[in-house]
């Protein structure tokens, strides 16, 4: 298995016997060539496709211009970020680079325009179609799986991923939703030079190696229920729980003085939603001007949430991490980490625990705004696949 080493302000994987399973690195949102830079130390290798998680510090157009000039016959899918996975764990103010090269993978990405105003059908024909000439093309390569990226602002990704799902078959789809550090202004995906907002990346991977798609949170349902009475479920709003005003009833239920909620009592107090037999988080984004609280997925009236208390986030997390790697530990990991996540840990002073986790586990990624994993958008979760080197 290859090793990583630092070369300049990118980690990359150092030169062996054994090519590498995928090219990682990382340059600062203050370097005025990043992408110079990453193309020096990934050296010579043919990719499939590179991958961009960029922090909000950088200038993303100037970023995405610049791939597109180094990288004009490879795939280059771009998205801004909530934070950044780097090779030490949580890190903010980074541009991270993953490459795929074209000795393991094989890829074909899809712009989605407009998502707020999907075609279910047209779109549904076109990803089936791309699938199956990606498998005809490459039948040597047994594994596969789906990468998307949205507009994590776009307030669309419920139904997008309700619809891209049935199209891919038994190909298993993650992602996760562009963010704006803690902003929530502007977030933006690109394709191949294209920046767009209200629009999604979805990537078909086709891989020489075992591959496994995951999705992991540490919340447990607790006994504290509560009923959305009132909704705008088209801006994600709930205006009223158990017939009272939204706020000030869920800040009676966790405990909490209603004048003092923000985005740490929302990290520490999640509501869950039950949905086929498992939970699935519905996070508060914030409460509005109104008094209303804005949630970071789908929400409607009638619904039944859960308020969930967090097991222990280091624990979890390792106990996870060993279990993806019974059999055999990853070569690498490909994450979309919830920002609640984020700032759950740093709440409980657990950043560097959980850092030290996710660098020893070779995950690379981004913080988001909402992840999807198969038909579902979640919250407060990592989704993510793990890629395994082949036996040596």
């Amino acid at each position: 298995m290859s090793t990583s080493v630092e070369t300049g302000q990118v980690a990359v994987a150092a030169a062996s016997a054994v090519p590498p399973v995928l090219l990682t690195g990382q340059v600062s949102a203050a370097n005025t060539s990043p992408i110079a830079q990453i193309k020096r130390d990934f050296g010579s290798d043919a990719l499939s496709l590179l991958a961009l998680f960029v922090s909000p510090r950088a200038d993303f157009d100037t970023v995405v211009a610049e791939a597109e000039r180094h990288y004009p016959d490879t795939n280059v899918v771009a998205c801004t970020t909530a934070g950044e996975i780097s090779a030490s764990g949580y890190d903010e103010g980074q541009i991270i680079a993953v490459g795929f090269p074209t000795a393991g993978f094989a890829t074909t990405s899809l712009q989605i325009e407009d998502i707020n105003d999907l075609k279910p059908q047209p779109l549904i024909d076109r990803i089936a179609l791309e699938r199956f000439r990606l498998q005809e093309r490459h039948a040597e390569m047994a594994y596969g799986f789906a990468f998307l990226v949205v507009d994590g602002l776009s307030l669309a990704e419920d139904a997008l991923t309700a619809t891209i799902s049935p199209a891919l078959r038994d190909m298993p789809i993650f992602g996760g939703s562009a963010g704006d550090g803690t902003d929530f202004q502007r977030t933006y995906v690109s394709l191949n030079g294209e920046i767009a907002s209200n629009a999604a990346v979805l990537t078909l991977v086709r891989s020489r190696y075992r591959t496994e798609v995951f999705s992991l949170d540490h919340l447990v349902p607790a006994d504290r229920q509560m009923v959305v009475t009132e909704a705008d479920p088209g801006r994600r709003i709930v205006k009223s729980i158990n017939a009272e005003p939204a706020a000030p009833e869920y800040a009676r239920i966790v405990g909490k003085d209603p004048g003092q909620l923000d985005r740490f009592t929302f990290a520490s107090h999640p509501v869950v939603v039950r949905i086929g037999g498992a939970h699935h988080v519905r996070a508060i984004q914030q409460v509005n001007d109104e008094g209303e609280l804005v949630f970071f997925s789908a929400i409607d009236e009638g619904m039944v949430l859960t308020v969930a208390s967090p097991q222990n986030m280091v624990d979890h997390l390792r106990g996870r991490m060993e279990a993806l790697s019974q059999g055999g530990k990853p070569a690498h990991i490909l994450g979309c980490d919830c920002i609640l996540r984020r700032i759950e840990a740093e709440q409980s002073q657990m950043t560097r625990d959980l850092s030290e986790i996710l660098s020893a586990h070779n995950v690379t990624g981004f913080s988001t705004y909402g992840e999807q994993i198969g038909p579902l958008h979640v919250n407060h979760t990592m989704s993510g696949v793990a890629i395994y080197a082949p036996d040596e």
